[in-house]
Parts: structure tokens; sequence; C-alpha cells
């Protein structure tokens, strides 16, 4: 019978990094009022949430890198929104940022939540960030506290020597 892996909502006893865009801040600071209500109330320590704000979302992945980097974090949390404009732009941004942060999850082993809004509208990012569409924010925080909980199992699993057991 195949063995089965689960992370968990229990964020008791973790350390998060959240990486927030300062660009369309009021979007931002929905998002991470989400994040940080879901944290605590799954039972992380206010003192065990680290807030780092950037200019735009294009900032983010070097931030959460290195937080990551750090091994003072069990996850990372990276919030923001791009607004689609008069032009692609705001397509490019968005592609980098979910690179960056993907690569600085890859990098250094710690999950890096990609929670950057890629919406047509401003009406549209304000719907998922605690409108009617929900807030994204706590569905990164849960993500990241599974994400957390889950590698620390796998990691457990393999620690025997670094073989399976």
């Amino acid at each position: 019978m195949a063995r089965v892996f689960e992370g968990g909502d229990d964020a008791t006893g973790l350390r998060f990094a959240l990486v927030v865009s300062r660009f369309n801040e009021v979007i931002g600071k929905r998002l991470l009022e989400g994040a940080l209500r879901t944290l605590v109330e799954r039972g992380a320590s206010e003192d065990a949430l680290d807030v780092f704000w950037v200019p735009g979302a294009f900032e983010i992945p070097l931030v959460a890198r290195t937080a990551a980097a750090s091994e003072r974090y069990d996850a990372v949390i990276c919030l923001g929104a791009v607004i689609q404009g008069e032009t692609d732009h705001y397509r490019l941004v968005a592609d980098q940022a979910a690179r960056g942060i993907a690569v600085a999850s890859t990098d250094t082993g710690v999950p890096c939540i990609f929670e950057v809004l890629a919406t047509p509208s401003t009406e549209l990012a304000f719907a998922r960030a605690g409108g009617t569409a929900g807030n994204k924010g706590e569905e990164a925080a849960r993500a990241a506290i599974e994400s957390a909980r889950v590698l620390a199992l796998a990691r457990e699993h393999w620690s025997d020597d670094g073989a399976a057991s």
C-alpha cells in the first residue's frame, strides 16, 4: 500500500516571511491582512511573522530568495498585484515575478508561495483581495502552511542517512 504524506494546516511553531509589493498597495494590504489573519488563526505566533515591503512585483523574487536562503523561515509568502494597462508591460512583470519566485523556491528548498495577482482590471484584483472571489492572501497562507509541513515530513522520511525509508 502506498504511503501518503499530507501537510495539514497547523502553523504552530512555523516561521513565515511575507514579501509584499507596494505597487497597487491597497490590493497588497488586503492580501497581507488575509494571509496574516489566516496564519495566526492556524497557530502561528505573531513574533514568527516578518513582513518585507518591496517597490513592486518585479522586486519580490530577490527578497523572497534572500529570506528563504536565510534559513530563518519555513515558508515565504509572496503577495502583490499587477494590473493590465494599455501595454503588455504588466504581463512581462507578472511572468518574471512568477519565474523568479519559483526559482527562489527551488534554489533554496524553502516553499515560496506565489500569490501575485495578474488581472485585466482593478475590479478583478479587488474581487480576489477580499471581495467576491475571496482573499487569495488567505489561500497563500494555507498553501504555505501545508507546503512547509509536508516538506518537513518528506525530509524526515528521507533523513535516514539520505536514503528513503
